[in-house]
């Protein structure tokens, strides 16, 4: 099995449980508190290195205790760390994280030296991605970043799957070349302009998003499951049946699930399924890559489906 290369953001999350978030101007009590590794990237290339992949991660720490953090972890998980540099001016991404009652989460996110993380730095691992299965991204890092990690793919002809979180505008450039973009209920409606309020509106997000040059389109729909369209074909697949917990990196969970499976070589249906287990199982637990499964956890919990 070829490698995964996932390029993007390391942050530490800092986690508190409340009853009810805040709204602005208020103060509520929290009736808990985690500390654990985060950040898009990072949760994307830990969650296929637990479901079997072999990861290349391309980030940028901080040259601070959180960074050191951040880096023997990814060690732990025997991802390959080479193009991970540390900045001596930026601090580490860190993420500010609240749970409610409800499970659902809001995030502010500071960035730190995710946003030092540079188009020489990608060009580094130049032949990692050239040998890749795939390269996987997100938008927690610089814009020009991530567009030379397309172009650098594309160029030689490496599948990119893009999660389009936090949403941005994305130039119709780059969507022509990406072979997957995966957005959730949100960030499809930002891009596409179609508010999302059943199937027949996803369909119609999902084909305006197609008609911008992207080759296949997955809609995360939370608990009513993903929506998959590409060429000649569209599927909507129900979510697994869970107690969720905390939906934090939920969304990361799927991507990194997904990119194991087509590393793999299954099928669409296959990669979606397998992507969301791995989604499944983390939101029974609490925290980022701290609730992110391992291969025998999602097999076991296939297993139980049939």
């Amino acid at each position: 099995m070829k490698h995964v290369v996932v390029i993007g953001s390391s942050n530490t999350d800092l986690v508190a449980k409340t009853k009810k978030a805040p709204v602005g101007g208020e103060t509520v009590l929290g009736d808990g508190f985690l500390m654990t590794q985060g950040g898009k990237g990072a949760n994307q290339a830990v969650a296929a290195a637990r479901a079997g992949a072999k990861v290349v991660f391309v980030a940028k720490l901080g040259k601070d205790v959180f960074g050191d953090k951040a880096l023997s972890g990814f060690k732990k998980e025997k991802i390959v760390t080479k193009y991970i540099t540390r900045d001596k001016t930026a601090p580490s991404g860190i993420g500010l994280i609240v749970t409610d009652e409800n499970a659902e989460n809001s995030i502010v996110v500071a960035s730190g030296a995710n946003y030092k993380l540079f188009p020489s730095d990608i060009k580094k691992a130049k032949k990692e991605i050239k040998d890749a299965a795939c390269v996987v991204l997100q938008l927690e890092t610089p814009e020009k970043t991530v567009a030379y990690s397309v172009n650098l793919a594309y160029k030689y002809n490496v599948p990119v799957i893009l999660n389009p979180a936090p949403a941005r505008k994305i130039s119709k450039e780059i969507l022509k070349k990406i072979f997957l973009l995966n957005p959730n209920e949100k960030e499809a409606e930002f891009l596409s302009g179609v508010k999302i309020t059943d199937l027949k509106s996803v369909r119609k997000a999902a084909a305006k998003l197609k008609a911008k040059g992207v080759k296949n389109v997955i809609i995360t729909l939370g608990k009513r499951g993903v929506f998959a369209a590409g060429s000649g074909f569209e599927m909507m697949v129900p979510a697994f049946k869970v107690k969720a917990i905390d939906t934090t990196a939920a969304g990361d969970a799927f991507t990194g699930g997904f990119a194991f499976a087509f590393a793999n070589k299954k099928d669409f249906y296959e990669c979606i399924t397998f992507g969301m287990a791995t989604a499944a199982l983390t939101v029974t637990k609490r925290g980022a890559q701290a609730s992110l499964p391992n291969k025998s956890q999602i097999a076991k919990f296939l297993s139980r489906q049939k």
